[in-house]
This record gives structure tokens, C-alpha cells and sequence, in this order.
């Protein structure tokens, strides 16, 4: 008899942790400063629909929210920003316009110029979780960036490949919160 009870508890117990749960996927109420590096060089030319794609279906329609700050830069021979923007329903098409329009037919992509650029600005940028993304089509051209001064901001760094493309997913914010997080297992012990 009591195990009985016990074993209701206990399934009581884990429904009413549980579900809670299920609606919690999107809960994200810190706002997201999204920074998207994307190859200009003809090297992403041949995959750029498909790259474009990718934003489309990861970041505007999966990711980001009202409110978070997107801004785009063209790494070209020299990089330069190309469109910021507080997020919303209608900015979305004018992200993949801006995307769209870009020519991607320089010989070069200046990763470590725009780098440079965002760290200046991640600096004065507004509160938030910070994410920047890099889009290469060849990843020689990230060498300048992975070997010059904002190579720290690659040491906590995610990548996906694709056949002809690959992303880089980077949180600077994060080697500080690894570090809290640390600290505060080791006080706990």
C-alpha cells in the first residue's frame, strides 16, 4: 500500500516538473545582439542561396526575436557593415534583401577587418547576449582573423560545414561565464 502512494508521488512529482518544461523552448527574454560576418569573395558565390537559406531558416525565423539587433557586415577586400537593425517581423525581408544584393565577387574576404570593427563596437554595444556568426566559403580566408588580435574571441567558437560553405557560431561573452560557473562549482565543493 504505501509503495503504491510512494509511486504516485513520485510520478506526481515528475509531471509537475516536467511540464513546465514543454513550454519553455522559446523563453528567451535577454535581448540578442547578432553580429553576421558574411563572405563577399566570389569564393561563397556558388553557395549563396543555399547560405542565404540557411540564415533565413536559423536566424530569422528560429532564433532571433522582436527586438534583438542584427547587424551584417560584407568581408570583401576591405569589410565593411552594410546593414544594422533592431529585429522584427518587418526588417526580416530587408535582412535577406541586404543579403541578397550582395555581389560576392571580390578576390579576398577581410574577416580580421571586420573583427577588428566589431570589437570596437561590441564595446559600446547595449546590454544582452552578444553571438557573432562568420559565413566563408573558404576557410583560408578566416586565417588573418583565427591568427591576429581577436583571436581570444575564437577560443570558445562552434563550426557547422556544408559542402561548399561553413559557419562559425562565436559568444565572447562566454569564457566569463565559463569561468563564474567554475568558480562557483569549486566554492560549492
Amino acid at each position: 500500500m504505501q509503495y503504491r502512494k510512494l509511486r504516485k508521488f513520485l510520478l506526481f512529482m515528475l509531471l509537475v516538473s516536467f511540464f513546465p518544461h514543454l513550454e519553455a523552448q522559446n523563453a528567451r527574454r535577454v535581448p540578442m545582439n547578432l553580429y553576421l560576418i558574411v563572405d563577399d569573395s566570389a569564393a561563397l558565390q556558388v553557395s549563396k542561396n543555399e547560405a542565404i537559406g540557411w540564415v533565413r531558416e536559423n536566424l530569422l525565423d528560429q532564433a532571433l526575436m522582436d527586438g534583438d539587433r542584427i547587424s551584417i557586415w560584407a568581408a570583401s577586400d576591405s569589410s565593411q557593415m552594410i546593414y544594422s537593425e533592431t529585429f522584427s517581423a518587418a526588417t526580416r525581408q530587408q535582412v535577406l534583401d541586404r543579403l541578397q544584393a550582395m555581389p560576392m565577387t571580390s578576390r579576398s574576404a577581410d574577416f580580421a577587418g571586420a573583427m577588428r570593427d566589431l570589437s570596437a563596437r561590441t564595446a559600446q554595444s547595449p546590454g544582452g547576449m552578444t553571438v557573432i556568426m562568420l559565413i566563408t566559403g573558404s576557410a583560408g580566408g578566416l586565417a588573418p582573423a583565427l591568427s591576429g588580435p581577436q583571436q581570444e574571441l575564437f577560443r570558445w567558437f562552434r563550426s557547422e560545414r556544408y559542402e561548399r560553405w561553413q559557419v562559425l557560431v562565436v559568444n565572447p561573452d562566454i569564457s566569463q561565464r565559463i569561468r563564474q560557473a567554475a568558480d562557483s562549482f569549486m566554492n560549492l565543493q
